[in-house]
This record gives C-alpha cells, sequence and structure tokens, in this order.
C-alpha cells in the first residue's frame, strides 16, 4: 500500500481521504482508489482498454480511459442517489490499461477477451473505461462464458452498432452486436437499445436490428414516456437474466458530452441517463462498459465528468445486484 490515508469500510480499501489530501495530488486511479495490485482481492476491477482503431470518424478514444481517471477525482464514497457506499460494500480497485496493438483488430479482440477472463476470476466483475465500441464484444464474450449462459443486454448509444460491415471489416465500433448475437452470446429475449436517435442508411438497418431481438427506446421515447416509464418496460424485459450494460457517452446529447467520435444531435441529458440507470437497481448487473470518450473534442472535460459519474453509478449498481 501506498502509506496515503484512505476512507475504507468493512474491511475494504477505499479512496485516498480527500480531507486529508487534496483532490488534484497524487495518482489518478480511478475515484482515487487503490490500484489492483495494492489489495488482495477485488469485487469489481475497473479497467481500462486505449484501443480506438475500430472507429469510422473522429479517433481519440484510444485515451478515454485516462481522461476519464482525472475526472473521477471528485467522486466521493456515498451515493446519495442510491442511498449506497460503493466502496465500502465493494471493494473497487483499479486495473490499469490492458495492453493491446493497436494495428490489428483480430489481435486486440482476442487480447481484450482474455485480459477480461483473467479479471474476472473468482467472481470480479469489470467495469471497463474505453476505448472504442469494439471492445464490446469481446468484454461479452467473457461476460457470457463467465456466467455460462448468454447475457442480457442494455445498450445505451445514439447508434445501433448492429451493422454487417464498415470497407469490408467485420470487426469495427459499428458491428460489435451484430456479432455478438451471430455468436449466440447474447439472450435475444433481452436486448435494449436506449438513447438511439439520427439518420440511418436505410429502413433495412431498423428491420435488420429488429430481427435480431433489440428492442429500441429512442431518445425521442425517454423524453416522451420520461424515465420511470422506460425504466419499468426495461426492468421487464431484463428480468432476473445476468446483465451485461455497455454504454456509449455519445447516447448524450453533444451538449453533454462533446467529446466523442461520432456526435448526433437531440441526445439524452446526463440527468436522464443517471436516473434511468439508478431506476435499475437490484438487476443482476455482472458487466459494464463506459467506452467512446474522446479527450481531444472535450471542452472543460464536460464529457470525462459525466462518463465518470455514469462508471460510478455502474460500480454502485454492482453492490446491489441481485
Amino acid at each position: 500500500m501506498d502509506n496515503l490515508p484512505r476512507v475504507s469500510a468493512n474491511g475494504n480499501t477505499g479512496p485516498v481521504d480527500a480531507a486529508l489530501v487534496p483532490r488534484y495530488a497524487g495518482a489518478a486511479t480511478f475515484a482515487r482508489l487503490p490500484r489492483l495490485d495494492q489489495v488482495g482481492r477485488t469485487d469489481v476491477a475497473v479497467v481500462g482498454v486505449p484501443f480506438d482503431s475500430g472507429v469510422s470518424y473522429r479517433p481519440g478514444a484510444r485515451f478515454g480511459g485516462n481522461h476519464v481517471r482525472e475526472a473521477s477525482r471528485l467522486l466521493r464514497p456515498y451515493n446519495p442517489a442510491l442511498d449506497a457506499s460503493p466502496f465500502g460494500n465493494l471493494q473497487v480497485a483499479d486495473a490499469g490499461d490492458m495492453a493491446v496493438n493497436p494495428f490489428s483488430i483480430h489481435e486486440a479482440i482476442e487480447t481484450v477477451q482474455q485480459n477480461a477472463l483473467d479479471l474476472t476470476g473468482g467472481g470480479t466483475r469489470l467495469l471497463t473505461l474505453g476505448g472504442d465500441h469494439t471492445i464490446a464484444l469481446p468484454l461479452l464474450r467473457a461476460a457470457a462464458e463467465r456466467a455460462g449462459t448468454p447475457v442480457a443486454l442494455l445498450h445505451f448509444d445514439a447508434h445501433l452498432d448492429t451493422w454487417d460491415t464498415y470497407f469490408g471489416a467485420e470487426y469495427t465500433h459499428g458491428t460489435p452486436f451484430r456479432r455478438a448475437v451471430e455468436e449466440g452470446i447474447l439472450d435475444t429475449d433481452a436486448l435494449s437499445h436506449v438513447g438511439t436517435r439520427g439518420p440511418l442508411y436505410g429502413k433495412k438497418d431498423l428491420e435488420e436490428d429488429r430481427r435480431f431481438g433489440f428492442g429500441i427506446v429512442t431518445s425521442s421515447d425517454v423524453l416522451r414516456q420520461g424515465v420511470d416509464e422506460v425504466v419499468a418496460k426495461l426492468r421487464e424485459r431484463i428480468g432476473d437474466r445476468p446483465l451485461y450494460i455497455s454504454v456509449d457517452i455519445d447516447v448524450l446529447d453533444p451538449a453533454h458530452a462533446p467529446g466523442t467520435g461520432t456526435p448526433e444531435a437531440g441526445g439524452l441529458t446526463s440527468r436522464e441517463l443517471l436516473e434511468i440507470l439508478r431506476g435499475l437497481r437490484g438487476l443482476n448487473l455482472v458487466g459494464a462498459d463506459v467506452v467512446e470518450v474522446a479527450p481531444a473534442y472535450d471542452h472543460a472535460d464536460i464529457t470525462a465528468v459525466a462518463a465518470s459519474h455514469v462508471a460510478y453509478d455502474l460500480i454502485t449498481l454492482m453492490g446491489l445486484s441481485a
């Protein structure tokens, strides 16, 4: 251990005590939590995947993980929205970054899958910071293998990410969930997109997505139906199945998340996203990711602040899972 004063509870080593060490000082682990090598065990590992070779527009998400870590310095130990102390309920540690090949998507996918399996031995769950959305596929492979069954998926995104190929490439940030359905690692009775919007290539995109089993809650649906109704529908669809949540930060409107690679107007507010997540309390959350934060476009850290709070609530939910 680094001998810094920490806020700890229930035998879990927590974040550096901000009352004694200024938040802007010291190493920028997620929420100033201990590194994985500083604790003997962990219930949740926060891991970065600095990879963006699958993007189709603006690059830069390879730098997203550390950008979110810096923004997470302001997170505190108690989450009043969920009346929970995530770092006291769970041992959470920062596992650093996976070392993935930026020149080979196939090798990178294999590396992420194996690293995810290595980190989740003994029941540890992952909260992954991307990186682009390509990494969701290997993370889902690992989650389904650990669960021993196809997993439910709740996918927050402006885009469907169920396209077939880009320039003949099967593995990109726009194809992970089509590949996951084809591989049989998703429970096709419990798949939902939330926050989708914007132009498509054609009506066929929606028809194919429906054929894969996805339900769609658009950003307009969230506006017109409200958070509570949306949450009720999602909970009914998911039930008690093992659930993986994937959050592309571009689900948020560019006013709330300018720092991303493929922004679309008309998105969710950060408040709406957080409230929907909080409504999922008690579901069987087995893993999650927050991806597509591109710091080069992030004015005043707006995107990273939102992403850090999303990650914080996801970790909290893991401590309140069924």
